[in-house]
């Protein structure tokens, strides 16, 4: 626990350093071009589809007489385009953190090695194949988990506890590979994601908590709906800053987890060393 809060201190401190603030910036520009582009000319369809979705449903048809009941007849005309937002995001989401494991991810454990662990052996057990590959793997498997819980997301309080679990998972899988790619081996990384995979794991949904206060912002009001565009982006932003935070978090605490590894064994085999007469 004592690491995961030293980690977690470390990691705030150095994500507001202008090396990293600039590092938020090309995967929040990259994101936000495509996926404007892409809900600026599919929106209406999208809207249009979901609606129909939405009427063929019974429940929703007892969603919408329990508005009428509650006096919220308004809410009728928003159910579609927060659903449209709901499902958006995560896949923003997904495209930041694809951009950061690729483009930013290789920067930030530079700059954690520089300046606190520049004694640690690189002995570059990853590649940056392997990390799109295991990025774009994960990301399949989590889509699809997706895909099958959408259903909950429409019953309360599961559309504020599935986001963080799987974000929380996939963030996991796909940062501890990278935190770890220049400095371990192979081994070494697997040794170590098998030895802290609860703590990790625990990183990695922290870590989806603080990813699911935008979508928690966009459920407050449903008149930031009016403000999507902007708010979208400004959303974006928050999500690249909080996953290099994320970056940051990780790799403190995996590399620190890996010159403690190495430090036993070499302590171990010190001690295993016969005695010259």
């Amino acid at each position: 626990m004592n690491d995961l809060l030293r980690s977690f201190g470390r990691a705030l401190a150095s994500a507001l350093h202008p090396r990293m603030l600039w590092l938020t910036f090309m995967p929040f520009l990259a994101a936000t071009v495509g996926w404007g582009v892409i809900l600026w000319f599919s929106w209406q369809t999208l809207i249009g589809a979901t609606r129909s979705w939405l009427e063929g449903w019974s429940f929703t048809i007892t969603l919408y007489h329990l508005f009428d009941w509650l006096g919220f007849s308004a809410l009728h005309a928003a159910i579609a385009p927060f659903i449209v937002i709901a499902m958006a995001i995560p896949l923003i989401v997904v495209t930041v953190l694809l951009l950061i494991a690729t483009l930013s991810m290789p920067a930030v454990i530079r700059f954690l090695s520089a300046r606190q662990f520049p004694s640690l052996e690189m002995r570059r057990g990853g590649t940056w194949y392997g990390s799109l590959g295991q990025a774009l793997w994960t990301t399949l498997v989590c889509l699809v988990l997706l895909i099958v819980t959408l259903p909950l997301w429409l019953v309360p309080p599961f559309f504020a506890l599935i986001p963080p679990l799987l974000w929380g998972w996939l963030t996991y899988r796909v940062m501890s590979y990278d935190a770890l790619a220049l400095h371990a081996t192979r081994d070494e990384r697997r040794a170590l994601v098998r030895r802290f995979r609860l703590p990790l794991l625990l990183i990695g949904i922290a870590s989806g908590l603080l990813g699911s206060l935008p979508t928690l912002l966009w459920a407050s009001s449903v008149w930031l709906i009016v403000l999507f565009p902007v708010v979208t982006a400004v959303t974006i932003w928050i999500y690249a800053f909080i996953l290099i935070f994320s970056a940051l978090w990780f790799g403190y605490y995996c590399l620190r987890a890996l010159q403690r590894m190495r430090a036993d064994e070499h302590g171990g085999v010190r001690h295993a060393a016969p005695v010259p007469y």
